[in-house]
């Protein structure tokens, strides 16, 4: 199976961009980082990518006068370069409605919660205030209400005694960059098919780390 190109889309440093890119180096992997795109162009992902001899490109938020200008461009730079999956890594834009169904199951998120718990910014914080034992992160396909869609790929951290946002936040960070990858995996040779908007996985990886929940819906 020829590999999927896809594109990350980034605003800063783009870790999560970079677990993708080390992923993506396996030749069995089925996803080629082909774009790297930001929406400023003093985003520190672009130099990453750059010296890994990915594409790179820019559309500035700034220069468009509106959301659907912006996402008009970025809908066109994304077709140009011949993309057929979408990954946000840290892409503070909203993307709009009509952006978001043209790439309709393309368009891959991960979000710093265990969704739909704590959809939104500050989402460890919230998390310590809500005294929950369990926290997490959550890859899933976008729709066009923020922080919703088909739920790929959940990890679980534990929230401890004495953790503040930025411990929270660092545990969280290690499990987005084991299971974005893997998801990624899954969505690009097409073991995932969606049902009633639910995930089911047709073909669940054989070994997934530590204190990863799959979906349980398995075809």
């Amino acid at each position: 199976m020829a590999r999927r190109k896809v594109a990350i889309l980034i605003s800063g440093r783009g870790s999560n961009m970079a677990a993708l890119i080390e992923a993506a180096r396996a030749t069995d992997y089925p996803a080629e980082i082909a774009l790297v795109l930001a929406n400023r162009p003093d985003a520190q992902g672009l130099d990453r990518a750059r010296e890994d001899g990915i594409g790179t490109a820019v559309v500035n938020s700034r220069e468009h006068k509106s959301r659907e200008a912006f996402d008009a461009a970025l809908d066109t730079t994304l077709k140009s370069a011949g993309i057929e999956l979408v990954c946000l890594a840290g892409f503070m834009r909203v993307l709009t409605a009509d952006f978001v169904n043209a790439w309709r199951d393309r368009l891959i998120n991960i979000h710093p919660s265990l969704l739909p718990l704590f959809p939104g910014l500050e989402t460890h914080a919230k998390a310590i205030a809500a005294g929950v034992k369990i926290h997490g992160c959550t890859v899933h396909l976008v729709r066009a209400e923020v922080d919703s869609g088909p739920i790929i790929m959940q990890a679980a951290v534990p929230v401890l005694l004495g953790d503040t946002p930025d411990t929270l936040a660092e545990r969280v960070l290690t499990a987005e960059h084991r299971i974005y990858p893997l998801a990624l995996s899954m969505v690009a040779d097409d073991s995932i098919r969606i049902v009633d908007e639910r995930v089911v996985v047709d073909d669940p990886p054989q070994e997934t780390p530590a204190q990863t929940v799959i979906s349980p819906l398995f075809g």
